[in-house]
């Protein structure tokens, strides 16, 4: 549709469309992320195994906004299960001592991509996509991420009102419903803003995950949140996350989440699209006293299910391993200039 901007999609895309950008000037920061990105050369690969990790995978975005990052050191009183847990996470991670005092983190790393098995291939694996990722982030909810993949090239950013993305087979997309916190910071590179958004959530029991003893901790967008974040023929039924913090180290070992998508095109009965994402997160070192997840891996099940969200049409099984290289917080001559909104965006 001319004129209107699709919502950030986090499942399959459909039809490729074409991409015509004016040249503008961009920011320092910006060329310098571009710069950082080298091509990675190889065979081309499928496009559609592509488009969909890439949308899936790429850049996916927290269920819930963030609240207001604390000035001073939470107090040390403890009021409830969940608050004593990220009391832990905190004091193990060191990020007590930076809260509400570091403004902005940079990453750089590198990853893998693959489709395991989808409803036509079931033995869809080996075809395995390798690319980069530069990553920036300012306080309260500014972010760009850039990621190279196969010579692809995805973009997204929030300049702490509006989550856009930009991807090579479709225009740029705007997220309705507010900015939120990219699912990568969160994955224990930045564990104030970890600690910040589960400071929202609910204790929900134990579970151990690959043989560590854990306390859950879920954090889910209410009725009203998911109504905003609809748009036109795309429904969100359901997001929710669950984080998983050792009861023997308090750090956080494995992030999940599950969103439930509803499709309605005129005159075709609406499809139910069902992702469930699992990361564990480990190599933690301290950078600036600070306890940083330096690698990971996902795993993701996406179901397309039927009128009635009972019968499974199709499933698509995706995997992801990323190593982080390089991390810095309190980047200097970082501004909110260099998270101003597309033109595109900024236009409608």
């Amino acid at each position: 549709m001319v004129g209107q901007l699709a919502p950030v999609s986090e499942e399959p895309v459909g039809e490729e469309g074409s991409e015509k950008l004016g040249k503008k000037k961009a920011s320092p920061f910006r060329e310098l992320i571009l710069h950082r990105l080298p091509q990675f050369f190889q065979k081309r690969p499928r496009d559609g195994d592509l488009r969909v990790l890439l949308s899936v995978l790429g850049c996916p975005l927290s269920p819930v906004d963030l609240p207001p990052l604390p000035r001073a050191p939470p107090s040390p009183e403890v009021s409830s299960r969940a608050q004593y847990i990220l009391r832990q996470f905190r004091a193990t991670t060191g990020s007590a001592g930076v809260a509400g005092k570091v403004k902005s983190v940079y990453a750089s790393g590198k990853l893998k991509m693959a489709t395991v098995s989808d409803e036509h291939r079931p033995a869809a694996g080996g075809a395995c996509y390798e690319g980069c990722f530069v990553l920036w982030q300012m306080v309260p909810g500014m972010w760009l991420a850039e990621f190279v993949v196969a010579g692809r090239k995805v973009t997204a950013g929030s300049d702490g009102v509006v989550a856009w993305r930009r991807t090579p087979w479709l225009r740029t997309h705007a997220a309705p419903g507010g900015a939120r916190p990219l699912r990568r910071f969160l994955q224990g590179l930045d564990p104030a803003l970890v600690a910040a958004s589960f400071s929202a959530g609910e204790f929900i029991g134990e579970e151990q995950v690959e043989g560590e003893e854990c306390f859950v901790l879920k954090l889910a967008a209410d009725d009203r949140t998911l109504s905003q974040r609809s748009n036109g023929a795309t429904e969100i039924i359901k997001h929710y996350m669950l984080g998983y913090f050792s009861q023997r180290s308090g750090l956080l070992v494995c992030l999940e989440d599950s969103q439930i998508t509803r499709l309605q095109q005129l005159g075709l009965p609406p499809v139910y699209w069902e992702t469930a994402t699992r990361s564990y997160l480990g190599d933690y070192r301290p950078v600036d006293g600070v306890m940083v997840a330096h690698a990971g891996r996902s795993a993701v099940t996406m179901a397309r299910v039927g009128a009635g969200g009972i019968a499974r049409v199709g499933i698509t099984e995706m995997e992801e391993t990323w190593v982080i290289d390089d991390v810095a917080f309190d980047v200097r001559g970082l501004s909110a200039e260099s998270f101003i909104l597309p033109e595109e965006i900024r236009g409608s």
